[in-house]
């Protein structure tokens, strides 16, 4: 019987990666806005993710 080898890592979850680089002057801001969220205080990707969200919500104009 031939057992197949994992390769490790991450499972898929149906998401697409982004990489993004943040300078420091709003990687500050960031970090402030996850402090002032309630526990469990959402991971840097997840405070994206939902900033991202917020900001995708609103109606332009």
């Amino acid at each position: 019987m031939l057992e197949t080898k994992s390769k490790g890592g991450r499972p898929p979850v149906g998401a697409v990666p982004v990489t993004v680089r943040l300078p420091p002057d709003l990687l500050h801001p960031l970090d402030a806005w996850i402090a002032q969220q309630p526990d469990p205080k959402p991971s840097r990707p997840e405070a994206i993710r939902r900033l991202v969200d917020q900001a995708l919500a609103q109606k332009p104009g």
